[in-house]
């Protein structure tokens, strides 16, 4: 008698995490995604980057692949696991909104502190994203997230935090910029996707892979959480059982996490 294994489904980050910290790119470990997918396993990047910039992604790999883009807004492409599941998922009001309910209920001294990325100018934006100019037309394309910098103190930002919670909003913390969210987050629709793929297949085993703090909820929410290492990043902040991290950063890092998670697994790819 054979025993079926379990359906592997990796939610991954891209930036830092699969995609070079700087330069974006992921060709050393292309064709070993490639052989992953081809081997059945699910990959589904879950991204603060927004829709074109993950359909670029897709482009790149040559992969048409679920996603959710802009930090747990929009779950994309169910419809490529089961025809049945939906195209598309909206989880999150417009960032119109949300930049209203932030104005009308943050007090001036912190508002102050919060600077858009949306209201600087192109060679600001340039520098702070690290993008080229057709790039950064893809990264500021958001219509559910709002990125900002803040320049106040990391108690002026645990305040920050509290007020917008209290008013159904949040902050997810990336590796260049913060974003302005609605009630929503990577690991919100992780589970989302689960509770939707659990209707075909009840044997699913999940690594979530990410290198920064709006990821950490993501691997704590997972069976086999993979940290890609980044020198700007503590690790010491980070208390998750059974944690996999990677010597080297992204790409390369990546690919030593899948490998460790996957035997583990009893998968040797």
């Amino acid at each position: 008698m054979t025993i079926k294994k379990n359906k592997i489904v990796i939610f991954t980050d891209l930036d830092g995490s699969i995609l070079h910290r700087d330069t974006f790119k992921f060709d050393q470990i292309k064709d070993y995604i490639k052989k992953l997918i081809n081997l059945g396993i699910q990959i589904i990047p879950n991204s603060s980057k927004t829709e074109n910039e993950i359909i670029e992604f897709n482009n790149d790999l040559g992969e048409n692949l679920a996603y959710i883009s802009e930090n747990g807004s929009v779950i994309n492409n169910l419809n490529l696991l089961n025809s049945n599941f939906p195209n598309k998922i909206i989880l999150s009001r417009e960032k119109e909104e949300l930049v209203e309910i932030f104005k009308n209920n943050v007090p001036e001294n912190l508002q102050s502190k919060c600077k858009f990325i949306s209201n600087l100018n192109k060679k600001d934006q340039i520098n702070i994203f690290g993008l080229s100019e057709t790039k950064l037309k893809k990264a500021m394309d958001r219509k559910y997230t709002e990125p900002f910098l803040f320049e106040g103190s990391k108690n002026e930002k645990k305040d920050l935090a509290k007020i917008l919670n209290k008013n159904s909003l949040s902050i997810q913390e990336g590796g260049r910029v913060i974003n302005l969210c609605d009630n929503v987050n990577k690991v919100k629709s992780m589970n989302r996707v689960l509770k939707i793929y659990r209707k075909i297949e009840r044997d699913i085993k999940v690594i979530a892979v990410g290198d920064n703090y709006n990821d950490l909820d993501m691997l704590k929410n997972s069976d086999l959480p993979c940290l890609v290492f980044n020198d700007q990043f503590k690790e010491d902040q980070i208390n998750i059982d059974n944690l996999i991290i990677s010597n080297k950063p992204s790409p390369e890092g990546w690919a030593d996490v899948i490998k460790m998670a996957l035997v583990k697994l009893d998968h040797n790819v």
